[in-house]
C-alpha cells in the first residue's frame, strides 16, 4: 500500500509552499507520541532534502516525506484537504485509526 494525496491536497499544499516563499519544499508528514489519545500528527515544512531511509511520496509536483517509522501507522492513508462551514484544513483519512479524540488532533491504533 502507500500514501496518497487528494488533488485538492496537492493543490493546497503547493499553494501554501508558494504564499510562503518556498516552491520547491516538501512537507514532512508522520506520527509522534502525544496527544490526548496517545499519537499525534506532524505536519511540518521541509526545506532540506530527504532524509536518508525516508519514503518520498510525490503528487502533480508536491513531495511528502515520511520516516520509516510513521510510514507503519500511516500506510494505506489519504490526505485530504477539506473545506466546511467549520473551517478548512488538511485530514487525514487513515484506516489504521482504531480511535481518536474530540479535537481530532490525536489518534489511538
Amino acid at each position: 500500500m502507500a500514501i496518497t494525496v487528494t488533488d485538492k491536497a496537492a493543490a493546497e499544499i503547493k499553494r501554501q509552499a508558494e504564499k510562503r516563499g518556498t516552491p520547491e519544499a516538501a512537507l514532512r508528514v508522520g506520527i509522534r507520541g502525544g496527544g490526548c489519545t496517545g499519537f499525534a500528527y506532524l505536519f511540518e515544512w521541509a526545506d532540506g532534502p530527504e532524509g536518508r531511509h525516508d519514503k518520498v511520496i510525490e503528487k502533480d509536483g508536491v513531495r511528502l516525506y515520511v520516516d520509516p517509522k510513521s510510514f507503519v501507522y500511516l500506510d494505506g492513508t489519504e490526505l485530504d484537504f477539506v473545506s466546511s462551514l467549520m473551517g478548512h484544513g488538511f485530514k487525514f483519512h487513515n484506516p489504521n485509526v482504531k480511535g481518536s479524540c474530540g479535537c481530532g488532533e490525536s489518534v489511538q491504533f
